[in-house]
């Protein structure tokens, strides 16, 4: 198992990305603490993995406030010990439309879950990585950071801002042994779909969107759950500063 004894903290992990990055987790020997606004959902997919035998609890959290990302990391030392991995998956999408027609709170909203968060998680996190001698952190970006699109233009700042601050945060914890990257994936099957694609998905939508990946495909969770364990591991010691595209050629 390639998580064997390590803890893990997924946010947005509910659903979509985020359910199967805990569920990979899990399933690879961590002890994995589940973090979402959703809580039927949250306690679900937490004790589904409880039945496969691993180890996972569920705890509310809104990422983008102060007091509720403190628990959020004290419930993972006060269950498992410790920390050994953050992955900051939770997110929130911009539906496509001109940007003017974006209003003040959406805006806000926006960079409170995908930016502000991360300034949260670290704010708390790094401490106890800095305490345990080491850590890793796993942010998620997203292609609209790396390549930006019209139609989204909030959420491609939110997404390369998610980058940047990876980069710069990886150069400033290296000496602490603390590794930061970020995935970025194209988007997927997932609730967002919709939003990206303005409020619907239909099939000549998606498949106009699918012909703009080279590998003719969107992302899955799987594909996401892949990428995040290999960051998360031992194999991955010498990459820090990493935004991987996980995009099928889509950014090339």
């Amino acid at each position: 198992m390639r998580l064997k004894d390590k803890t893990a903290i997924v946010t947005g992990a509910a659903s979509g990305f985020g359910e199967a990055i805990a569920r990979r987790f899990a399933a690879e020997g961590a002890s994995v603490l589940l973090c979402d606004i959703n809580d039927e959902s949250g306690e679900k997919v937490a004790a589904s993995i409880g039945e496969t035998g691993a180890t996972a609890r569920y705890v509310h959290a809104d990422v983008a406030d102060d007091a509720q990302v403190a628990a959020m990391i004290e419930a993972a030392v006060s269950a498992f010990g410790g920390l050994d991995i953050l992955v900051n998956n939770a997110g929130m999408p911009q539906r496509n439309g001109p940007m003017l027609e974006v209003d003040e709170d959406t805006f806000d909203r926006i960079f409170a879950v995908n930016v502000k968060s991360l300034y949260l998680a670290a704010r708390h996190a790094v401490p106890v990585f800095r305490a345990r001698g080491g850590g890793v952190m796993i942010n998620m970006a997203s292609t609209a950071g790396i390549r930006p699109r019209p139609g989204l233009v909030w959420y491609n700042g939110s997404k390369g801002a998610a980058a940047a601050l990876t980069k710069a945060m990886a150069i400033e914890l290296a000496t602490d042994g603390i590794r930061v990257n970020a995935l970025c994936p194209v988007a997927g099957d997932t609730p967002m779909l919709a939003e990206f694609l303005g409020g619907e998905v239909t099939k000549e939508m998606y498949d106009q969107f699918v012909s703009t990946v080279p590998l003719g495909r969107l992302s899955t969770p799987t594909d996401l759950a892949n990428a995040a364990l290999f960051l998360a591991c031992d194999e991955a010691e010498l990459l820090t500063g990493v935004c991987l595209p996980i995009d099928g050629g889509r950014c090339i």
